[in-house]
Order: structure tokens, then sequence, then C-alpha cells
């Protein structure tokens, strides 16, 4: 099914690549930053970096800000609050919060792509409030309870 997302390049960025697939079959579209000058990310250090758009998506969608496993893998370089959501009604600039889990400083200069965007439907949740759940095998283990 198709989804019509509208784009809105913010003022100043008209030299920022918009996202963008790197494949056909990519499910993510990488996104670019909107740094005005060259950011430094120390170890262990985590900022907020623009891509210099906005988004308008239909209510059943929600866009999903994802870590790109490149940078992940040969710079320690991810997103907190992963996967980052953006609701359907929100209108302002897309920012990624990224993370140096890695040794070294990593610079981050205009239109490096950062990190990648997925979109998800969103299913249409009611609920209903009963007095008890119905039994599982599982039932309330979690966090470990089936071990290593």
């Amino acid at each position: 099914m198709l989804h019509h997302v509208q784009i809105n390049r913010l003022s100043g960025n008209e030299d920022v690549l918009l996202p963008v697939k790197m494949s056909e079959l990519a499910s993510g579209f990488d996104l670019h930053a909107a740094v005005a000058e060259p950011v430094v990310l120390m170890p262990g250090e985590r900022k907020l970096i623009p891509t210099g758009f906005a988004i308008a998506m239909p209510g059943e969608l929600e866009a999903q800000i994802r870590p790109r496993s490149g940078l992940a893998f040969k710079h320690g370089i991810t997103c907190l609050n992963t996967p980052g959501t953006i609701d359907a009604d929100y209108r302002g600039e897309v920012k990624v919060l990224l993370i140096n889990l890695g040794q070294e400083p990593f610079t981050i200069v205009r239109n490096e792509r950062i990190a990648q965007m997925v979109f998800q439907t969103v299913p249409v949740v009611e609920f209903e409030e009963v007095d008890e759940l119905s039994d599982t095998v599982r039932g309330s283990g979690g966090f470990g309870h089936t071990g290593k």
C-alpha cells in the first residue's frame, strides 16, 4: 500500500540531501546531517543533530529513527532512544539523538549520513479493562527468566 508523506525542506538547508533509500529494497531512508559547522562527538557524549526537514504523514504511520549499522560497527556511533518515534502529528524538524560509544572522537559534517528512518503502520488499539488476565505457560516471567 502506498502512503503519501509530505516533506518540507527547512530554510537554509537547500544543499542538504533529503531522505533517500540507498538500495532498491532498503527498508530505511538514510538521513543526512544539517549541521552548520562540523560537530565533534566525544566518547560518551550525546548530541541532537538536525536533518534540515520536517514531515507530515497520515495518522496510520509513524516514522522510526534507527542507527546506521556501519557507523555503529566502525565508530560506535548509535542513536539513543532507539528506535526514536516521530508521531504523525509532529511537525517540527526531524532531529537525531546520537551518542558516541566508541573510543575516539567522531566528527559529523554537513550532509553526512547519520541515521535511517523507517516507516511503520500503527494499529488502532482499544484497551479493555478486566479484573484478571488469562493464564499462559510463561506467566509473569521476564527479564532473563529462561536462562542465559
